[in-house]
């Protein structure tokens, strides 16, 4: 099973320890597209502050945001699990997970990035702002950037298992799953039971919970249809909004009652 999932805007501070190796960073065929974007967004960053400010889309109170870019090759690396931070992490809790449980995600779970790409959460990496859509003066759109190398190098990641697709619209453009691969993805949608209206804040929060379900229960579903029992069994609500039919994956409801 591979989990794909967003990034989060806010990051944990840099840590104490060595700063990046870009060469230990796990999906080795995204390195040259990697370099690239890291390149160009600190040199912007540390020549010219007002500019990567609009470039990055930060507002003046977040303007302390762009000197973590222009540190990238010097701050203090840590794990990418403990670098995301936010509702979807907070839920998922990866630090209190047990240690078969701390394995597999290791092992399933793998985090889109705009500067990175995507990174296995034991991949050490510093705090970075730059969100997947992004355009930079000289790259463009990194979604289109990223869209080649990924096409190359996730079909691989795939592997033969389920792909879980629990990515924010931006981050699912960088790679959208073709042929095979798509029939065995499941993309999740959470809605508020009583309205069927997305619920933005309890729809990260549920993704966080509903992954470490998985990651407790040490189950692998085979595919999207299994999947469907597997969350039922765990006590989610599931409907299946469209079963995948040739080259395209399956869509699933999870639906909450409670909004907190």
């Amino acid at each position: 099973m591979l989990v794909l999932l967003p990034p989060s805007e806010g990051k944990a501070a840099a840590g104490r320890g060595a700063p990046l190796k870009p060469e230990s960073l796990s999906l080795p065929g995204l390195a040259d597209a990697r370099a690239a974007v890291l390149d160009e967004l600190a040199e912007l960053c540390a020549a010219d502050e007002e500019k990567a400010r609009e470039v990055l889309g930060l507002s003046e109170g977040l303007r302390g945001e762009i000197a973590k870019n222009v540190e990238l090759r010097t701050a203090g690396a840590r794990p990418a699990g403990e670098i995301y931070t936010g509702v979807l992490y907070d839920a998922l809790g990866l630090a209190t997970l047990e240690p078969d449980a701390r394995r597999r995600a290791r092992k399933s779970l793998l985090v889109f990035s705009g500067l990175w790409g995507a990174v296995r959460i034991g991949d050490r990496i510093p705090p970075y702002r730059c969100s997947m859509g992004v355009k930079l003066p000289g790259l463009g759109a990194l979604g289109t950037h990223w869209r080649g190398p990924m096409e190359s190098v996730l079909p691989e990641a795939a592997g033969r298992g389920l792909v879980l697709d629990l990515r924010s619209s931006a981050y699912a453009a960088a790679w959208k799953p073709k042929g095979e691969v798509a029939e065995r993805t499941a993309t999740v949608r959470v809605l508020h039971a009583p309205t069927r209206k997305v619920v933005s804040h309890f729809n990260k929060a549920t993704k966080g919970r509903m992954v470490r379900s998985l990651l407790d229960a040490g189950v692998r579903p085979s595919g999207p249809a299994e999947l469907v029992e597997v969350l039922r069994g765990l006590g989610y609500v599931v409907e299946v909004q469209a079963p995948g039919r040739a080259g395209r994956p399956w869509a699933l409801d999870v639906l909450v009652t409670q909004i907190h």
